[in-house]
């Protein structure tokens, strides 16, 4: 019988902004391996599975402890290319080869390394108690609000919330708006039920899940910034693969 908690890794091999990203060395590991351990490590996640198009990518995910039981289809690994694709590509999967599929997906996207696999567990807990939620995201908050943004329009700035009532709404304080989060893909659980009865990776319940701000690599200078933090504060991902995996070069 299937595992009913897995996690999917997310590892297309075509990344433009920075060339081969997901495996990318980051302080001396490739970055898709802090994903994997993070999930390795988690006490509820029962199989780690990576979701790449790339034989080579593969290979370096399996030597830190991954499944890759198939290679995802190149048409669903575009930069357009939709989440929602390579999980339903995965539930095929489960569904033709298993006979089953788990009941929650844990995304874990290598962007964001910084994981503490005890927050992750606190998220699969979370869900598994909320029975009416359709999904979880996690979310850090905002050091700015967006009520103090501006748009153009015609040449001039103009607020970007024109039914706020209160005259020049976008220089109050910003104690004066409500706490506003951004997605941040720390931890996102899916469930296959909402996948397969309402076309949907997240559907209309999405449960929150508050994570600390601990950045997202999106640019070369990204890496140098995270490892950065890795040197100040120990990580228990690092740790690991500090203890059990060479370092490369």
């Amino acid at each position: 019988m299937i595992a009913r908690i897995v996690s999917i890794i997310p590892a297309r091999s075509g990344s433009k902004g920075v060339p081969k990203k997901n495996i990318k060395l980051l302080a001396g590991y490739p970055l898709i391996a802090y994903s994997i351990i993070a999930s390795r490590l988690s006490s509820k996640i029962r199989r780690t599975i990576v979701s790449t198009d790339s034989q080579e990518f593969a290979e370096i995910a399996r030597s830190y402890g991954a499944e890759i039981p198939f290679l995802r289809p190149k048409e669903i690994s575009k930069d357009t290319s939709l989440d929602i694709e390579y999980i339903r590509h995965a539930l095929d999967w489960f569904q033709t080869h298993e006979g089953n599929q788990p009941e929650y997906i844990v995304m874990l996207p290598p962007p964001t390394p910084l994981r503490d696999p005890a927050l992750i567990d606190a998220a699969i807990e979370k869900i598994i108690q909320n029975k009416a939620a359709t999904a979880l995201r996690s979310a850090h908050e905002t050091r700015e609000s967006p009520y103090k943004l501006f748009e153009i329009k015609d040449n001039f700035f103009v607020g970007m919330f024109p039914d706020d009532p209160r005259p020049e709404y976008y220089n109050l304080p910003r104690q004066a708006f409500p706490p506003v989060y951004h997605p941040n893909g720390y931890v996102d659980i899916i469930k296959s039920q909402t996948v397969n009865n309402l076309g949907s990776l997240h559907g209309p319940k999405i449960l929150s899940f508050v994570t600390p701000d601990v950045g997202e690599l999106d640019r070369p200078e990204d890496f140098d910034f995270i490892e950065f933090l890795l040197h100040k504060q120990k990580n228990p991902v690092h740790e690991y693969l500090k203890k059990n995996f060479p370092t490369r070069r």
